[in-house]
């Protein structure tokens, strides 16, 4: 199988000689007792090599079947010695596949496994049994250029099934090699950050769409799956408390929290309902539609225009905003960054999210849609869902001028795919300046600040239960603590880094996500941030 590198060429998956062990049933005249020496030497319990003949069924009768594997050197040594006793056996060399940096990169590459009957029966399948294929990440993906082509060994035998003479041999052809636009020091820092902690974290470039970073905690070892996984070990995995297997970055949505304003500043400005000037009066909380909304900062925000609504996060702002634009309005501006449908990106299992509307209202929920509503999915709560990866892409549109990338982890083609979004240049130019100053002149967004590199972000901070009161976040048990987003890019030299973390109950994004995005960019501009340094 083709071997995996990362951007620098670090390679990331490889294949590793085993040991497998293999039956021919014609030259065994009681298999029974074959059986029964085979697993007093493997000490394993002979019921599992009945088992594994099992799972071999359907192949001919000159074809050898597989019943264990990953032998040690003494076992191959044991049946070895025993060839003429026992000439049935037969040790070959196989490999195994190695995730050389295992629950890091495990969503990301993902892993193989044994082929099912169901997909055997096919007409035009190219498998056989016991092959292994890719059923997650990078290896489902690209499957195909991976797994190579399989080699040929067509034996004369005489009428007892013995083997006589080699008639015809094809070897096997390696699959290609698959590279990478990820930048292992990018993951391997964002792996440490989320040690203990559970959420997701992506890096993409945004004027390619390449992947420099995708990241699900927790995560699983995926060379587990090199071997047999047996039921036990399955069961644990997939009952996990912590679901370690669910990839957090594009297969679990979240509500956005205050990263949604973004898209409120966009539509608002373009669509002529405010300005850069315009301003509403935040005193800590507001009535609209006959009902309270407070803002997060108890004593208020005074006057705040766009600028500083998006600095400050100010959230009686944007509920005036969102009474005046409409959830139509908004649900479109939502789509067009490219909420509520599918990135494209090359992985399987990706989530829509949802970008709820009246007509979404009347179909899935068999009610109307409340005009409160329209308030708490302007600052990023009520129904709105999203996924990491979504929102890496809105922040990529951001900040490459409007256009909205597919994004792409291999390497495969230098032509990037993009499509224009559609929105007015004034108002990005007017939120990238406000993000900016969110990072860069002490707003919510101030941990993420580098010298030297032109940062700008956006924090988000998500309540998972309703508050009627101001208990603190940190106050609350863990599952009721609120989420925490950061979303942002930097730009330093001719260099452009799209960073978004989630932290799952982290509280503050300003305090539990920032941090990280600020010590990625760090890393990834380091070359620029020396060659900026006075001599």
């Amino acid at each position: 199988r083709g071997l995996i590198h990362e951007l620098s060429g670090h390679l990331l998956v490889e294949n590793v000689p085993v040991y497998n062990l293999f039956i021919d049933g014609t030259r065994s005249a009681h298999v029974d007792q074959s059986l029964a020496f085979a697993a007093a030497t493997l000490q394993r319990p002979v019921e599992e090599l009945y088992e594994a003949l099992s799972r071999q069924r359907g192949k001919t009768v000159f074809q050898p079947v597989l019943v264990a594997e990953n032998l040690s050197l003494s076992q191959v040594a044991r049946f070895s010695v025993s060839y003429l006793e026992h000439p049935e056996f037969e040790v070959e060399v196989g490999h195994l596949r190695l995730y050389r940096y295992g629950p890091m990169t495990a969503h990301l590459l993902g892993y193989l496994g044994e082929v099912t009957e169901k997909e055997l029966a096919k007409p035009d399948s190219p498998y056989r049994n016991g092959d292994q294929i890719g059923r997650k990440g990078i290896e489902a993906a690209y499957n195909q250029h991976l797994r190579g082509v399989d080699g040929e060994r067509i034996v004369i035998v005489d009428s007892r099934g013995r083997p006589k003479e080699d008639y015809h041999y094809q070897p096997s052809d390696p699959g290609t090699r698959l590279d990478l636009a990820l930048d292992l020091d990018l993951q391997q820092e964002a792996a440490r950050y989320f040690e203990g902690k559970a959420g997701a974290a992506v890096a993409l470039d945004p004027e390619t769409g390449e992947i420099r970073m995708l990241l699900s905690a927790p995560a699983y070892n995926p060379n587990l799956f090199s071997r047999r996984l047996d039921q036990k070990a399955w069961k644990e995995l997939i009952e996990a408390p912590e679901h370690p297997l669910q990839d957090r970055a594009l297969q679990s949505t979240y509500s956005p929290g205050s990263v949604f304003k973004i898209v409120m500043g966009v539509a608002g400005i373009t669509e002529g309902t405010i300005n850069a000037e315009s301003k509403f009066y935040c005193p800590g909380a507001t009535r609209i539609y006959n009902r309270r909304f407070r803002c997060w900062k108890r004593g208020g925000h005074g006057w705040m225009k766009l600028r500083d609504a998006l600095k400050q996060s100010c959230d009686v702002y944007f509920s005036h905003l969102g009474k005046d634009l409409g959830i139509n309005t908004i649900a479109r501006y939502a789509r067009l960054f490219g909420f509520g449908q599918p990135t494209g990106i090359e992985l399987d299992g990706e989530k829509p999210g949802l970008v709820p509307d009246p007509q979404w209202s009347l179909d899935f929920r068999g009610t109307p849609w409340y005009p409160g509503e329209t308030i708490s999915v302007s600052i990023g709560q009520g129904p709105v869902l999203v996924t990491p990866l979504q929102m890496s892409t809105m922040m990529a549109a951001v900040a490459n001028g409007g256009r909205r990338a597919i994004p792409r982890v291999a390497k495969l083609s230098n032509v990037p795919s993009f499509e224009s979004i559609g929105v007015n240049p004034v108002a990005l130019d007017a939120v990238r300046d406000a993000l900016q100053a969110v990072v860069m002149e002490k707003g919510t967004g101030a941990r993420a600040h580098v010298p030297g590199l032109e940062v700008a972000g956006k924090t988000g901070t998500v309540q998972v239960v309703r508050q009627l009161t101001w208990t603190r976040s940190e106050d609350l048990p863990y599952e009721q603590r609120d989420h925490a987003w950061f979303a942002s890019f930097a730009t330093g030299g001719d260099k452009q880094l799209v960073v978004v973390v989630f932290v799952e109950h982290g509280g503050k994004g300003s305090v539990a996500a920032a941090p990280l995005a600020k010590r990625l960019y760090e890393i990834y501009f380091r070359d620029f941030l020396l060659s900026s340094e006075p001599s």
